[in-house]
């Protein structure tokens, strides 16, 4: 996949930018706060249908407007050229449009423009609490699998009815029909097996592609490993039912706990993913560097992993990543990012002078410039 141009307008410092790219590396720089960032934003946006970063849409929306809109052209290896524009009104929502048609569905767009993000929020892969590894493992399997997607976005709405449920049990037991609530442990059940199962396999799958990421960042002859924490401990081949038998036997266990708390208390949404090098918790015992190569390894993989499995190149985004790290594994990034491995890039960062003489940006396969104040400059069409 190739982003040929993407234009901003109201989108955060952009009152109007329009970036054309060259199909490898991209290179965006220019001081803090300049508007680096929301460029890859506006990019997620269309790719994923939201930020990043921002947990709420109105935080990107520009001071004063009544609405934000980014539109990309894009090409694909196995895709027609596509033009895809996302508008956001704070009254109405989002809406996006793929070649002029509006999709139904936002969750249409996941997976046809597969994307990979690296950021300095990546620590949290690996620091951070066990819903910052969901959302990981939920992001790449919703853009290889559209069946997962609407298996997951079925369990979210199940899981709020039946905990809702639940909190108006807690509340006045005596006015909730038990008939009411076994329907919806069924529901909960048939969906959330189905989720698990297919993390299982996921997993499973997804191990060879981490230890080839790991050792392309990291000489260390250290082994990566991901393990599954869920309802129980299952084989990674355990089908639906098997995992149903389980969750049924979880939530009989924890029945009473879940009326007393008014919320549910086992499923997919609790689930925990403890990542190791050799025998060593990355999240409790690795030094700083390892949490590092660890998560770039993460993210690396999970680029592997979308490129084979949708035999399309997702576009990489990479911001502020190359100020923290090291001269060796810059040089070892930079040089897989111009390989035939990777396809098109965008980097940010507030200095050019660490690519000087890595990435020959003479070249017309690549391309450097300069944010300013909301403007691109060096060049590229801005207006502000």
């Amino acid at each position: 996949m190739i982003l040929r141009s993407v234009r901003l307008f109201a989108f955060r410092a952009h009152a109007e930018t329009t970036v054309p790219f060259a199909p490898k590396v991209n290179l965006l720089h220019g001081p803090n706060g300049a508007g680096k960032t929301n460029i890859l934003e506006a990019i997620h946006y269309l790719c994923l249908s939201k930020s990043f970063i921002a947990s709420k849409d109105t935080y990107v929306l520009r001071k004063s407007c009544p609405y934000f809109e980014v539109e990309g052209l894009f090409e694909g290896e196995q895709r027609h050229e596509m033009k895809v524009r996302l508008v956001y009104v704070p009254a109405e929502g989002k809406r996006l449009f793929v070649n002029g048609a509006p999709l139904e569905r936002l969750s249409q767009i996941v997976g046809v423009l597969p994307v990979v993000v690296f950021s300095p929020e990546d620590q949290a892969l690996t620091a951070g609490g066990p819903e910052e590894r969901r959302r990981f493992l939920n992001n790449i399997m919703s853009q290889a699998r559209p069946v997962y997607l609407d298996d997951l976005l079925k369990y979210r709405r199940t899981l709020r009815q039946r905990s809702e449920l639940l909190s108006q049990y807690r509340r006045a037991p005596h006015r909730v029909d038990p008939s009411l609530m076994a329907s919806w442990d069924a529901e909960l059940v048939a969906l959330g097996s189905r989720v698990v199962a297919a993390r299982l396999r996921f997993l499973e799958e997804f191990s060879g592609f981490l230890e080839e990421a790991y050792r392309r960042i990291e000489a260390v002859a250290e082994k990566p490993t991901i393990n599954y924490q869920t309802l129980a401990p299952l084989p990674p081949d355990a089908d639906e039912a098997a995992v149903a038998e389980v969750y049924r036997e979880r939530l009989t266990r924890v029945a009473r706990r879940e009326r007393e708390l008014g919320r549910t208390l086992a499923g997919p949404h609790r689930d925990e993913l403890v990542f190791r090098l050799d025998n060593l918790e990355v999240r409790r015992y690795a030094s700083q560097g390892q949490h590092r190569t660890f998560g770039m390894a993460m993210k690396l993989a999970q680029y592997f992993y979308l490129y084979d499995r949708l035999e399309e190149a997702p576009i990489l985004l990479l911001d502020d990543v190359f100020d923290t790290l090291d001269a060796q594994r810059t040089g070892a990034f930079l040089e897989l990012l111009q390989s035939q491995a990777v396809g098109q890039s965008l980097i940010t960062a507030a200095q050019r002078a660490i690519f000087n003489g890595m990435i020959p940006f003479e070249q017309p396969e690549h391309q450097v410039a300069q944010v300013v104040a909301g403007a691109v400059q060096n060049g590229i069409e801005a207006s502000s």
